[in-house]
């Protein structure tokens, strides 16, 4: 029987810095409902990558270094947030051009 990670937990993207993508992998405990957002560095909401019900298991997800709207986003330092049944961690990453 596979058993499944015993917590909640965000890894660095890589690759970091990046260009013109990312990959993010997470881990989830249990099913439940996982946010995964980006933020610029003065906190503005730039992208919802995962907003779902995931069963407990490992994920990764892409970003491409575009926002909501489809447009490429400036150089520069990226916050992203993972968001899970009470866990939440926040990571830094840079895209160059």
């Amino acid at each position: 029987v596979g058993v499944g990670p015993s917590e909640y937990g965000l890894l660095q993207n890589i690759p970091n810095p990046f260009n013109p993508e990312t990959t993010i992998a997470y881990q989830v405990r249990k099913s439940g409902k996982v946010q995964l957002f980006i933020y610029t560095s003065i906190g503005q909401e730039v992208r919802t990558l995962v907003d779902e019900v995931k069963e407990g298991g490992q994920y990764t997800v892409r970003w491409d270094g575009r926002d909501t709207f489809g447009r490429q986003v400036a150089s520069g330092v990226y916050f992203y947030r993972m968001r899970a049944d009470g866990f939440s961690d926040t990571k830094r990453m840079m895209l160059l051009k």
